[in-house]
């Protein structure tokens, strides 16, 4: 079969990959979508991040949806036809994290499409993937395969959500409308928040996160003082997620949180300096967040039943064969917000 595979910095090619049967326990899924990343994109550009780098050829690809082709002996639940979104997670099942059901920091843990372990674990963006059965998740009838493709990014910004805690009647920000961004508002609608501001230092985000709910959007690269009206009385907002990955959107957004919030930061963007003085005396929640776990059903559950409509980020779909021109189209904020690729 044919797979998308990054080789080093801007060196993306469509290679043969080795095509397996499923073993015991497994299935084998014909992909028809998968949904570019950020992650993604820094392989492509810089050949990783942080201290992770591409060590030998990799399939990228983590965000995938297809249909079932074939069936392990013992596997039940599914068949070949089923209609399914691939988890890329695949915890071990037996370390100290899982077994206190933090399975999200598995101590083994082969995620798709990651260069942190040696061998890499091979991503899914090919024409099949042979996974373990729980990892394939049925979709519902209504639901597309692009649509489906989204449940990462979705399961992403529900295990933030988890981490923030109740959003009931909460006044929320958001900082950094790329696509984790812009599901957070998403979550946070649908979580109850009676106002989610978002902000964002380009235009296209901004009206993205819009559509999805935002009751305001400001571009802070062109009026820097938009939050203003939100500093009084030591800050307005019960919490806030940190989606830029960027310290100067953090700083800002401590003086305008009132005492006692809670900051969830998804964002990645390397070190940051903080006052920790802010955080101390007004008492703020700093709080991580790491991929999901039991999010991940979670997120397809509710795209299938007509709660979340993910369809507003989907800018573009490209077959996977043009996967140079999509990922150069995902490099670029001012034309895209997710992308995807068919196979």
């Amino acid at each position: 079969m044919r797979a998308v595979v990054i080789h080093a910095p801007k060196d993306l090619r469509i290679d043969s990959f080795p095509d397996p049967a499923p073993d015991a326990g497994q299935v084998r899924v014909k992909i028809e979508a998968g949904g570019i990343c950020g992650s993604d994109l820094h392989y492509y550009h810089h050949g990783g991040f942080g201290t992770v780098r591409i060590k030998q050829p990799m399939a990228l690809g983590h965000e995938i949806a297809g249909v079932v082709a074939a069936v392990g002996a013992g596997v039940t639940g599914l068949s070949e036809g089923t209609r399914v979104a691939v988890n890329p997670s695949l915890p071990c099942g037996t370390c100290s994290y899982c077994r206190e059901g933090l399975r999200n920091q598995c101590l083994d843990m082969r995620f798709m499409g990651s260069a942190m372990r040696d061998p890499h674990v091979q991503g899914g963006f090919r024409e099949f993937v042979t996974v373990d059965a729980s990892q394939a998740v049925p979709i519902a009838p209504s639901l597309s395969s692009g649509e489906a493709a989204m449940a990462e990014p979705l399961s992403v910004c529900l295990h933030a959500a988890h981490q923030a805690g109740s959003l009931l009647g909460k006044r929320v920000l958001v900082t950094g409308c790329g696509p984790i961004g812009a599901l957070s508002i998403l979550v946070a609608r649908y979580g109850g928040a009676a106002e989610i501001v978002a902000t964002d230092v380009a235009e296209a985000p901004l009206a993205v996160a819009r559509k999805l709910g935002a009751s305001d959007a400001f571009n802070v690269a062109a009026d820097p003082a938009a939050l203003d009206p939100w500093r009084a009385g030591k800050g307005t907002f019960d919490v806030l997620f940190e989606a830029s990955g960027n310290q100067a959107a953090l700083r800002a957004a401590l003086d305008v949180m009132r005492p006692g919030g809670v900051i969830v930061q998804l964002g990645l963007g390397g070190e940051m300096t903080l006052p920790l003085n802010t955080l101390v005396t007004k008492e703020l929640q700093l709080r991580g967040t790491f991929r999901f776990d039991r999010e991940f059903d979670l997120a397809v559950r509710l795209m299938g039943e007509g709660l979340l409509d993910v369809k507003p980020l989907i800018s573009a779909t490209l077959p996977f064969q043009e996967a140079i021109s999509a990922f150069e189209l995902a490099s670029d904020r001012s034309r895209a917000m997710k992308v995807h690729l068919t196979f």
